[in-house]
């Protein structure tokens, strides 16, 4: 038993993040003056033999010597998460001798990164995609559109740049206050952006380079106002003649909706080569659709009787344009209430229900539930941090989730996603701030075997990955000076009380 335990503690006395799945140690340290690449040993194929083709892909065996290092891989993605292991053990102090046999558990481990409530730009985002290489992170979903702001270039339809790219209030709250208000870039008060498509490939390029692939979002129909207001022809039509200009969602029975829609999307394709384009499909109002001309004589065409009908019509046709083109969608899980085809990929936010439902229905699945992964919301007590959203999620309560509930068929869990929403984040320091801890907890969810989570051992690594980032000018929360109630990972102080823990006002 001794023995056993010995060795699930091996690779949480590593330092690495994520920890890695075996490590077996040898004496002494090393200097590393030399990195040798060499094909599969028996070994590594052994150890790998009944993984998925994602996973192999990714695998990597290293062993440190006394003077040198020498990875086995079966990919250039393998050597290259081997080197970043490497990299953070030269980085984090002593290279320990011995040999790390390592792959992922799941192939989607992923950040979003709300571009529309506050506008980061190339430099951040390359940044942070450094960040996430480190960690071996490999999805950076890019949320390029919404009410607050069109991110996203396009030739087809320059309007949604050139009218809605730039806004008056830095942070999205203001700029509700004053009665949602675009200007021209030239405005002096405007605030924003917005990504050339030279510049979006540009990003696509530098994530290529660290093996990471960038899945864009196009919003719909809900999320819609700038969309409406750039060209109103996509907004529902009212008996007297009126268009419905701003309004949340677009006009599911206007064929100019689909137009535009399926133009911005081709540009985006053209851009981007992962197969996986993002449509949201979460929180449409659908008020004014039982008002509009063309919504009810779309319902009428094709026997509705719900306006919540028209959603799954309209995402169902988007997906099979997508689909057409060889790519495929994921929608946030509002979209499986209307009836999606097998192919789409669900991601599950509301909770894990979501996930949970489309995994039993065969659909791949995405959990990012808010529950736990949503990183705008609280990291510790809200009368120490700077604004935010919803509950307590603190870094231990990020790294207590678990993606695959019981029951769930883990073969169609891709993963899992940590979610950036920046209403209350208007700048890219802070945004950096809420990024970082938290997304070491995401980064040993997403590649670690479930086995080896320890919350406390993970705090030591965090604590030192955190020493690490702010050296190299990363804007971290600081787990120094987090409170009782945080660090225990209970979101409420009754709750803390409950479970019989002392100081519950989480003052040190």
């Amino acid at each position: 038993m001794t023995k056993l335990i010995l060795t699930l503690l091996m690779p949480l006395m590593l330092g690495l993040i994520p920890t890695p799945v075996d490590f077996q140690p040898a004496k002494g340290n090393s200097t590393v003056n030399r990195v040798v690449v060499r094909k599969p040993s028996r070994a590594l194929r052994k150890a790998t033999a009944d993984l998925p083709d994602f996973s192999r892909k990714e695998a990597y065996r290293l062993r440190i010597r006394p003077r040198r290092a020498v990875i086995e891989a079966y990919t250039p993605e393998g050597v290259f998460r081997a080197r970043k292991s490497l990299e953070q053990l030269q980085a984090l102090g002593e290279v320990p001798c011995g040999v790390i046999t390592d792959y992922p558990r799941f192939r989607h481990r992923g950040l979003m990164i709300d571009e529309s409530r506050s506008f980061k730009g190339v430099d951040f985002l390359k940044k942070q995609m450094d960040a996430m290489a480190l960690l071996k992170l490999n999805i950076l979903h890019l949320h390029l559109d919404d009410s607050a702001g069109w991110r996203i270039e396009s030739d087809a339809y320059p309007y949604l740049t050139e009218k809605t790219a730039w806004r008056v209030g830095q942070l999205y709250w203001d700029w509700e206050k004053n009665g949602y208000r675009f200007v021209s870039k030239d405005d002096p008060e405007a605030y924003g952006g917005c990504y050339s498509k030279e510049e979006l490939r540009e990003l696509v390029a530098y994530a290529a380079e660290r093996y990471i692939n960038i899945i864009p979002e196009i919003e719909m129909p809900g999320h819609s106002m700038e969309v409406t207001k750039a060209y109103p022809e996509v907004s529902c039509l009212l008996e007297d003649g009126t268009r419905v200009v701003g309004s949340w969602d677009v006009c599911p029975g206007s064929e100019e909706t689909y137009k535009l829609f399926e133009a911005v999307i081709s540009e985006v394709m053209e851009i981007f080569p992962y197969p996986y384009i993002h449509i949201g499909g979460d929180e449409a109002w659908m008020n004014m659709w039982s008002k509009c001309v063309n919504c009810r004589k779309r319902m009428e065409e094709e026997g509705y009787t719900d306006v919540h009908q028209l959603q799954g019509y309209l995402i169902r046709r988007i997906e099979a344009f997508v689909r057409s083109h060889g790519r495929q969608v994921i929608g946030w899980d509002e979209i499986l209430e209307t009836g999606v085809p097998q192919s789409a990929v669900i991601q599950s936010w509301r909770g894990v229900s979501g996930g949970i439902a489309a995994n039993a229905a065969g659909h791949q699945v995405v959990m990012s539930p808010n529950s736990h992964v949503y990183i705008d919301y609280y990291q510790d007590l809200i009368r120490k941090e700077p604004p935010a959203f919803g509950e307590l999620t603190s870094l231990r309560h990020v790294y207590s989730y678990e993606p695959v509930a019981p029951g769930m068929d883990e073969s169609l869990v891709l993963g899992l996603q940590a979610n950036l929403w920046c209403e209350w984040i208007p700048t890219c320091e802070h945004a950096e701030y809420m990024l970082w801890p938290r997304g070491f907890a995401i980064a040993e969810t997403g590649w670690s075997p479930a086995a080896l989570k320890e919350p406390e051992a993970f705090r030591t690594r965090a604590l030192a990955m955190q020493d690490l980032f702010r050296s190299m000018g990363y804007n971290t929360f600081d787990l120094r000076t987090e409170s009782n109630l945080a660090r225990s990972g209970y979101r409420t102080f009754e709750s803390y009380e409950a479970a019989g823990l002392k100081n519950p006002t989480g003052i040190e």
